[in-house]
């Protein structure tokens, strides 16, 4: 069976395309390096990833960019003998204005390489680029208003992009506008109409999918006599909740599958550690020509019968404890707004060993020395095993349980005037700083140092050991559910993630060695 998730933590935003017998998806990765993560299947229900298509600065600079800024809402397609993405980088989020500038790159392969980025327009997000069976190609977005009094989401424009040109051709115009919030538009033809799909109503609870069509791509479009395709706004003891933003893929046979973002609140603050997430549900096309979920109704389905043409293609699973012997980091691995370069991280100054060079504070927006995985399960185990001597309280280094720049669990070492090597908490909770004076321990004479998170939502509780074998809890239990979109200030977009990283305040970027990081995850059967 399919079993929704198919995509578990932070990976919203989902594009889906088909390449002979090959699917490929691309999420939204915002403030995280590099950009658009990438799965691969060939059945629809084993999901690998495969890496990241901007690997470059040159293709994103997010060096400033504010938490849940960045990349937004990716759109991959293949046309032409090629792969083709158009991104979003948001710069300015949380005001009138949305300071977003598009992109297009291209590729012959999913693997690249993936060419430098043609600047598209500043139009607004959410742009998708659709290949018409005449040849010619559109870029269809949402249109941003700044101005007081106005709709912010000003309705959905068009635009033809010209692919010899390499630009957009005259001023966007305006397709679709409804009373309610709408982004996330898609193109698709059939059978004499262009179908308009949408998300609608933005990316929290009253999410959903809404569609329209007109015989011309620049309408009228008619909207979908049914509310809405998908939604959960209505049903908020359904176990997938806020879903929305989808696209479409056909199998070789002319199965239709609709692939979206969705949620899984924990109770009772309905908080989502694990982000917006990706499923995956069949949906059909009405006797009137419309889209429908094929289980009936409007609600997604967590278990779906997979399709019956594609044969079962599992892939091996990963290796959930990496000992750092490669000389770059896997797929799971990312970084905060910075390339992971040799100027602060190494798999190979110390063989088998990971170093990072202590660089800014966990709240700086420009030079983190940080590098994490996604938290994939709400019953998971982390941890590592670190090689830091630091020399003044300016020097950091540990294991860290993060959201974004204002709300993490930092289990650090650090140096203590009176006391030498000291093991300790910093808690960052929505903007406010406070170091665990009960957590404080001197650890000035143990030989090694062990460092380990379980996670079992909704505690939180770190531990230590100088051998490995003997662990000691430090700190209070905590409250996981915190790493969440809906705790906090403002509006948030990403995920919960676990990983290792150093900081040295001064600026002598003192190195801290990780011999190893092991993330040990079991689903809510049991199931590891």
């Amino acid at each position: 069976m399919i079993k929704n998730p198919i995509l578990r933590g932070f990976y919203p935003d989902p594009s889906i395309c088909r390449v002979g017998e090959d699917y490929y998806i691309a999420t939204s990765t915002f403030e995280w390096f590099p950009g658009v993560a990438v799965h691969h299947s060939r059945d629809l229900v084993h999901w690998r990833p495969i890496g990241h298509i901007l690997t470059r600065r040159s293709q994103l600079d997010l060096q400033g960019i504010a938490d849940s800024a960045g990349v937004w809402a990716p759109s991959l397609t293949w046309a032409d003998g090629q792969f083709w993405l158009v991104y979003s980088v948001v710069r300015t989020r949380v005001s009138n204005f949305k300071d977003v500038l598009n992109y297009l790159v291209t590729a012959p392969s999913i693997d690249g390489p993936w060419s430098e980025p043609i600047f598209l327009n500043a139009v607004g997000f959410d742009a998708s680029l659709y290949h018409d069976t005449d040849g010619r190609k559109w870029l269809v977005q949402i249109q941003w208003d700044f101005r007081k009094g106005k709709p912010r989401f000003a309705g959905i424009v068009l635009q033809e992009y010209d692919p010899t040109a390499r630009k957009v051709l005259g001023l966007p115009k305006t397709i679709l506008r409804k009373p309610a919030l709408i982004e996330g538009p898609n193109l698709y033809k059939r059978d004499g109409y262009y179908y308009l799909m949408l998300a609608e109503g933005g990316t929290g609870w009253n999410h959903g999918i809404s569609m329209a069509r007109a015989r011309s791509i620049e309408g009228p479009y008619e909207l979908d006599p049914q509310e809405a395709v998908m939604t959960t706004r209505d049903t908020l003891a359904w176990p997938l909740q806020k879903a929305g933003h989808g696209e479409l893929v056909e199998t070789p046979s002319g199965e239709t599958w609709l692939v979206h973002l969705c949620s899984r609140p924990v109770a009772p603050e309905r908080r989502c550690i694990l982000g917006r997430e990706t499923a995956l549900q069949r949906v059909v096309w009405s006797s009137e020509g419309w889209l429908r979920l094929a289980s009936g109704g409007s609600l997604p389905e967590v278990k779906v019968a997979p399709p019956a043409e594609l044969a079962p293609h599992p892939w091996a699973l990963a290796n959930p404890r990496d000992n750092f012997d490669q000389p770059s980091l896997g797929p799971h691995w990312q970084t905060l707004r910075r390339p992971a370069d040799p100027s602060w991280i190494s798999c190979t100054e110390r063989p088998g060993w990971l170093r990072l060079r202590g660089r800014e504070s966990t709240q700086s927006l420009f030079e983190h020395s940080l590098v994490a995985r996604r938290l994939t399960s709400l019953h998971s185990v982390a941890e590592t095993r670190l090689d830091f001597s630091p020399r003044h309280f300016t020097q950091m280094a540990g294991l860290v349980c993060w959201y974004d720049t204002l709300t993490h669990y930092y289990l650090r070492v650090t140096w203590d005037e009176e006391r030498g090597k000291v093991l300790g908490i910093i808690v960052n909770d929505d903007g406010n700083y406070d170091e665990l004076a009960s957590a404080e321990l001197a650890i000035g004479d143990w030989p090694d140092l062990y460092l380990r998170v379980e996670i079992d939502v909704p505690r939180l509780q770190f531990s230590a050991s100088n051998d490995g074998k003997n662990w000691i809890q430090i700190g209070p239990p905590l409250d996981a559910t915190k790493l969440s979109d809906d705790y906090g200030r403002g509006l948030h977009f990403t995920g919960a993630f676990v990983g290792i990283c150093a900081q040295d305040i001064n600026g002598s970027a003192a190195p801290a060695d990780f011999d190893y990081f092991e993330l040990k995850t079991r689903d809510d059967e049991g199931q590891q």
